[in-house]
């Protein structure tokens, strides 16, 4: 089954609409240290021979960053635009 085409503006938003209030109150501190927790996931994954673990371990992550990006009042797309996209982009590394 093919995965539906999503933008990471409408990801985020729809990460803000479904957890956003429990977000904001928790804060940035403790949902940083969530976000290191599946980082800590996905590195085992990455060391794994479970695809579909995999590919949980990278979704989680990318919700976590969504929710640090929502309460911080980062708009992703706009920030990977304004970084990767526009003009040049970044030279030399990351």
């Amino acid at each position: 089954m093919a995965a539906q085409s999503l933008t990471l503006d409408e990801f985020q938003k729809h990460i803000l609409a479904k957890y956003g209030e429990h977000d904001k109150k928790r804060g940035t501190a403790p949902t940083f240290m969530w976000f290191m927790e599946e980082i800590g996931e996905l590195a085992t994954a990455l060391g794994s021979n479970d695809p579909a673990n995999l590919r949980e371990e990278f979704a989680d992550v990318l919700a976590w960053l969504c929710t640090l990006a929502n309460i911080n009042g980062v708009d992703l797309a706009t920030a990977v635009h304004d970084k990767y996209l526009a003009g040049d982009g970044p030279t030399g590394h990351k």
